[in-house]
């Protein structure tokens, strides 16, 4: 008897390869793991836990951005006043508590509000009148940056209430600090990665991403639905806000003037493409642990923050060059 030889494709070997490669997180995941090793083979300390937690750390703020950055742009949209409204979030929340009174859980409360206003009113715009996204949102960081400076008068608000620095404070976990503000961060991703890939909800933002009219055709409410994006992402930002709080200890006027940029660089460099529907939020943490990752480890390295910029700008470049080449060979 001889024995059957089944064609490869059948075995699911190459089929599975392609799958894999396909896949928008591979690359960056690759990207992430090739910085760590030739940044723990140049530098001593970037090795360790307390690098690593400083890491999440520093991108803690930015990568909470991101998720609402995230959400924007998986509908061929894109956010430029993110980072101004977490600022004017952060302001309100700050004020409100340091010097208007209110109890702490309410301060939050309002910022979270004022923020998701925020959020709306760029939905709105965008859905029924209706604006480019661009526009809007670079009028709304113009508008939020302003009402930022007026609010505060230029002064950093102090002495905050305990409650408002509370996610800044540290626990140990084995030889390490964690915060109480990175676990936050990290519940959020996989709140919203669940969320996008396990529900009803998820599938609709995708299909919404992809082709509004073939969504609004299959009975998919799109005004509807990009409207609750724009106000769920702003809420986002003033959780963000809340953080930036945690970690500064103060209500600064000056905060998040490129937090807007970071955030985009951070979604494009997680493999979500520019041009919706198409991504993931598990590659937006990829991609902030890859910003945080090489400035860390430029740092360590000793090299200055303007050639840290530089890289990452051509790291942004490179990943957009990589969507728009999969997006060909897709057609």
């Amino acid at each position: 008897m001889t024995a059957t030889t089944l064609p490869y494709d059948q075995l699911n070997g190459p089929s599975t390869v392609r799958r894999l490669l396909a896949t928008p997180t591979t690359g960056p995941l690759v990207a992430l793991l090739l910085a760590c090793v030739f940044f723990s083979l140049t530098t001593e300390q970037f090795l360790s836990g307390g690098n690593f937690s400083l890491i999440v750390q520093q991108v803690m703020v930015v990568g909470t951005l991101a998720i609402g950055q995230t959400l924007i742009i998986l509908t061929a949209g894109i956010d430029l006043s993110c980072g101004a409204v977490m600022a004017f979030g952060s302001l309100v929340i700050a004020k409100t508590a340091a010097e208007g009174g209110l109890p702490p859980l309410v301060a939050i409360t309002l910022g979270l509000l004022v923020s998701a206003a925020f959020g709306l009113v760029n939905g709105l715009l965008v859905q029924l009148i209706p604006l480019p996204p661009f526009i809007v949102t670079l009028g709304m960081l113009n508008v939020a940056f302003a009402l930022t400076h007026v609010y505060s008068a230029e002064q950093t608000i102090t002495d905050l209430p305990a409650p408002l620095t509370a996610l800044g404070e540290t626990f140990p976990l084995g030889n390490t600090d964690i915060t109480y503000g990175s676990l936050v961060t990290i519940a959020l991703f996989l709140l919203f990665a669940y969320a996008l890939s396990g529900t009803s909800w998820g599938r609709h933002v995708y299909a919404l991403g992809n082709s509004p009219e073939a969504a609004r055709l299959n009975g998919i409410r799109t005004s509807r639905l990009t409207i609750g994006l724009y106000a769920l992402a702003g809420a986002v930002y003033g959780i963000a806000a809340l953080l930036l709080i945690s970690r500064t200890g103060v209500g600064d006027p000056q905060a998040g003037q490129t937090d807007n940029l970071d955030s985009i660089t951070a979604v494009v460099l997680g493999g979500t493409s520019l041009f919706g529907g198409r991504g993931s939020v598990l590659g937006t943490f990829i991609g902030v642990l890859i910003v945080g990752v090489f400035r860390n480890g430029l740092q360590l390295m000793g090299v200055a923050s303007i050639y840290q910029t530089l890289i990452t700008g051509v790291l942004v470049i490179l990943a957009v060059t990589v969507d728009q080449i999969s997006r060909r060979k897709a057609r």
